[in-house]
């Protein structure tokens, strides 16, 4: 039991924003490619393996970042009780876990289409170098967003079976979502992680972080309206974005305060149910 628990703990999965903050972009990649209307089934099925895949891959890169940055998070407080940094689960065994549970992530994988499995593939040197990111750049973020949203593309071409202009728009918003909300996650760690000699966005615009977290949000709510007026949603999809744009700059950038890690995390985390009112609106938007 010891051991299970050590596990949950390590994979972070008593802590879901992870991977519903992973799934949230293939939802909608695969919400605004499906037609669910005529194939419900199908459309209930796929959503139900990205979220397994979602949860499978997200537990994997935990326990890598976990490996690869055990050094570094034994010198932060937030960090240094993790498994691997505390010692109590030895990196060979770690790797085993990982190993495992891509292979799992594997034959869900293989559901989808021969383009979609492909693409999926190729993604995954982003997956595993994000890790030591923080190390050489101070925009670890931007390749954290560019792994993350992935799913937005494979979400779509699960259905389409090919890429077009509307999931790259989608795809380079959502992008630009996560420099911004985990910019306000790496505020918590900002003064460890200046000592230690890593970087982020936080430290890097740490001086007029409003400014560049704003810039962020807005890029993404253009992109919505952008693959709102490609896709011809309708009417209620616009109006569903007043709320989103309400939680963007009102809730999360106007309540910020990034002097208080209890505030970066509760901001950050607020970003799941963000996540959620984008999926329902794309599927108002498409009745």
């Amino acid at each position: 039991m010891n051991q299970l628990n050590l596990f949950i703990e390590l994979t972070r999965l008593k802590k879901p924003i992870g991977f519903m903050l992973l799934f949230w972009p293939c939802a909608w990649g695969l919400t605004i490619s499906s037609d669910f209307f005529n194939n419900l089934k199908i459309y209930l099925f796929y959503l139900s393996l990205f979220l397994l895949g979602s949860i499978l891959m997200r537990s994997a890169g935990c326990i890598v970042n976990d490996v690869v940055d055990r050094k570094y998070d034994k010198r932060v407080i937030r960090t240094k009780l993790r498994p691997i940094a505390s010692g109590k689960i030895k990196v060979k065994l770690a790797l085993t876990y990982a190993t495992t549970l891509c292979i799992l992530a594997f034959f869900v994988l293989i559901n989808f289409n021969n383009f979609t499995i492909y693409a999926a593939l190729l993604s995954m040197p982003l997956a595993f170098t994000y890790p030591l990111m923080k190390r050489y750049t101070y925009w670890p973020q931007l390749f954290l967003g560019i792994t993350f949203n992935y799913g937005l593309i494979l979400g779509w071409t699960s259905i389409a079976n090919h890429i077009s202009l509307t999931p790259l728009i989608f795809y380079l918003g959502a992008i630009f979502w996560t420099l911004g909300y985990d910019t306000i996650y790496g505020f918590q760690d900002i003064k460890d992680d200046e000592i230690i000699g890593l970087k982020s966005t936080s430290i890097k615009f740490k001086r007029n972080p409003y400014i560049f977290l704003s810039i962020c949000y807005s890029f993404f709510f253009i992109s919505l309206i952008l693959v709102g007026s490609l896709m011809d949603l309708n009417k209620y999809y616009f109006f569903s974005l007043i709320f989103v744009f309400t939680q963007l700059f009102f809730f999360q950038l106007k309540k910020l305060n990034i002097e208080k890690a209890s505030s970066c995390l509760k901001i950050f985390k607020s970003n799941n149910f963000l996540g959620l009112i984008i999926f329902l609106a794309i599927i108002i938007g498409r009745f």
